[in-house]
């Protein structure tokens, strides 16, 4: 039979009399006494609290957790939580540090392949987990790692709640930032900065954008980290879009540049890292915005040979740019059947605020053939009333995603 926590409480006292333990715990004798015989139960406080006083190492707070009424399946639920937060208060090993980069590494790959919300329920939990680690008893090193863990797992947040259109990723991008401040880790901080960009640049503060590009550039320094090179692309972007052909070409330059000196290890596909792909792709989209239509050609046709098929929303963004550049060389037929074809084939569960978005505009790009068949089956696929334009204009989604 399991022992109950009165039990356990009677066993772990020992030969302490129970004024003894009431006065560690800071509560009555009556309050022990009652907990023994199981007149009452405990609270997670008082648990706690006797926890600590008898040095049950979270023994008491498991079992404090666990109705003697519960069902099998809600005291397994309750015993989890509980141990998570019995192995999260006290110092961690090196090998539980090793598993929690991992775990955020692994988070950093899925955001490449899985849909955001199914990722997010996954990020809440293992955040939870983070977060009791962090009120431990921690060594400096160790609090110093937990705090750079943090500050990617709330990257992620926050990517994860923009692609969601969410505009509560605002408050998870401060979140990250201070997190790689007090950790003095000018790498992670210049990623928190180019990730942040992003969402400056799909909101259309494409000034905004640029000036966190350029910050991430500059905290990065000499350091061959991931922050330029996602920083780097986007300036372009953004530069492209403001109608400023010499400086978006600069930015790619230096784009090429920070993918160079970037380690092997990090030229991955992951949020914490950037690839050969990912700048083809980037690169095309800025050659789009600036009408180089040949250009954008030669980048997306190499950018969908290095993409995995599993990366839908890249994938599908590069056919929507390639999409656009049909339409700016005069072919509004063949633009709009391949926008529909790409929504048509992306998986429901990918189909994103901004990829809706930016079909939208390959809509909007062609006003002046709107009876053309191909153009009416994209409005409908894309469930826009006929003569209706994208209502925010040009090419600022709003919180739209990271890509």
């Amino acid at each position: 039979m399991n022992e109950t926590f009165g039990e356990a409480l009677h066993r772990l006292r020992g030969s302490r009399s129970v004024r003894d333990v009431a006065l560690l715990a800071n509560c009555s004798k009556s309050h022990v006494s009652d907990l023994e015989r199981g007149r009452r139960r405990p609270t997670h406080d008082i648990a706690a609290a006797l926890d600590h006083a008898l040095d049950a190492d979270g023994e008491l707070i498991a079992l404090a957790d666990i109705a003697p009424d519960a069902d099998p399946l809600a005291q397994a639920d309750a015993l989890q939580r509980s141990l998570s937060e019995a192995f999260a208060a006290g110092p961690l090993s090196g090998a539980s540090l090793d598993e929690i980069d991992y775990t955020v590494a692994r988070h950093g790959r899925a955001t490449r392949y899985r849909p955001d919300a199914e990722l997010l329920p996954e990020l809440l939990a293992d955040f939870g987990d983070l977060r009791l680690m962090l009120t431990g008893r921690q060594s400096a090193p160790t609090r110093t790692r937990l705090m750079v863990a943090t500050a990617r797992m709330a990257g992620l947040m926050a990517l994860t709640l923009l692609k969601l259109g969410d505009d509560r990723s605002r408050a998870w991008w401060r979140t990250g930032r201070q997190a790689a401040a007090a950790a003095e880790d000018r790498a992670t901080l210049s990623w928190i900065y180019a990730q942040e960009a992003y969402q400056l640049y799909y909101e259309g503060d494409l000034q905004g954008a640029v000036e966190l590009a350029c910050r991430s550039q500059h905290l990065a320094g000499g350091l061959p980290c991931a922050g330029p090179a996602l920083a780097a692309p986007l300036e372009a972007r953004a530069h492209a879009q403001l109608g400023h052909p010499e400086s978006a070409a600069a930015a790619l330059h230096a784009a090429e540049v920070a993918l160079g000196r970037l380690p092997v290890p990090d030229q991955t596909s992951s949020a914490f890292g950037y690839s050969e792909s990912q700048l083809r792709f980037h690169s095309g989209n800025a050659w789009t915005h600036l009408g180089v239509t040949n250009r954008a050609h030669d980048e997306q046709t190499r950018a969908l040979e290095l993409y995995p098929t599993s990366d839908f929303m890249d994938r599908a963004l590069i056919h929507l740019d390639q999409a656009m550049c049909l339409a700016a060389d005069g072919d509004p037929a063949a633009a709009a059947q391949h926008a529909t074809n790409t929504v048509v084939d992306l998986p429901p569960a990918h189909r994103s605020q901004l990829i809706i978005y930016r079909a939208r505009e390959v809509a909007a790009r062609v006003p002046e053939a709107r009876a053309v068949s191909e153009v009416r089956v994209l409005r409908e696929v894309l469930a826009l009333p006929p003569g209706e334009r994208d209502s925010s204009g040009g090419d600022q989604p709003g919180n739209r995603g990271r890509r």
